[in-house]
């Protein structure tokens, strides 16, 4: 597949993009480009490959899920104590949408 002038000039009208012949044509090149590369990868036998969800196989390093405060809610406490208003654990913020 490839495009032709008048349809990437098209698309440029279509998009509300001004657009010279110099940019147009250069345009035409890099997206012709991307289509030989498509095709190209389309072209590939891939048959029995298994897909993959990364392109190397690692796995994510997870911390223990432990508390790590003494006090339950200590830091909240904290930041709560500085604040303008709380209310049974949460923030009280003015309306902002009537």
């Amino acid at each position: 597949m490839s495009l032709t002038l008048e349809q990437v000039r098209r698309v440029a009208h279509l998009a509300r993009i001004e657009i010279s012949e110099v940019e147009a044509q250069h345009t035409l090149d890099r997206l012709n480009d991307i289509f030989v590369l498509i095709e190209a990868m389309q072209a590939v036998d891939t048959k029995g490959i298994e897909p993959m969800a990364h392109a190397q196989d690692v796995a994510q390093r997870l911390r223990a899920d432990r508390v790590t405060e003494s006090e339950p809610f200590a830091q909240r406490t904290a930041f709560q104590a500085i604040a303008p208003e709380t209310e049974a654990g949460l923030y009280l913020v003015p309306k902002v949408i009537e």
